[in-house]
């Protein structure tokens, strides 16, 4: 259990529990994207869910390499609005990718070396999804989602 507690000490394992609690939602979201998303995108969302679960499976894998048992998915999800066509299956997969991002982004900081190097590349991969998804692009991919995040919680006590 030593590797766990000394990857811990810098948020490392908490960062990494993050990541993959934020795959396993996406891999769930994409489920339902894929049902709901017209026949021209239905190739995009299949790559997408198949980028997820690899990723997913990959941070399973490095929890375990470090004596860490890997958080489990939920039996579901809750969905951010109704998905029921493909407009909303689209912004449904905008919302999946920009929370990703927004996770992977606070695993960078945390992280070093290959993690560190790993977690980058799927942020970025998360940003370019969430531009093709969405036809444009933000400045600071994850940036924007924390913000709202933190400013939605409120102050700090």
């Amino acid at each position: 259990m030593s590797g766990a507690k000394d990857k811990d000490e810098d948020g490392e394992l908490t960062a990494l529990q993050a990541a993959l609690a934020a795959e396993h939602a996406a891999v769930y979201g994409y489920g339902v994207v894929g049902g709901r998303i017209g026949e021209g995108r239905r190739a995009e969302a299949r790559a997408a869910y198949d980028a997820h679960r690899a990723r997913r499976d990959a941070l399973a894998r490095d929890l375990r390499d470090l004596d860490a048992e890997p958080v489990a998915a939920a039996a579901g999800y809750a969905l951010p609005f109704p998905v029921s066509d493909t407009a909303t299956a689209v912004r449904l997969a905008v919302v999946l990718e920009e929370r990703v991002a927004g996770v992977y982004s606070d695993l960078v900081r945390a992280a070093s070396g290959a993690q560190r190097a790993a977690a980058v590349e799927a942020l970025r991969e998360a940003a370019v999804r969430a531009v093709r998804w969405r036809g444009g692009s933000v400045a600071f991919p994850g940036l924007a989602e924390r913000s709202a995040a933190s400013a939605s919680a409120g102050p700090p006590g």
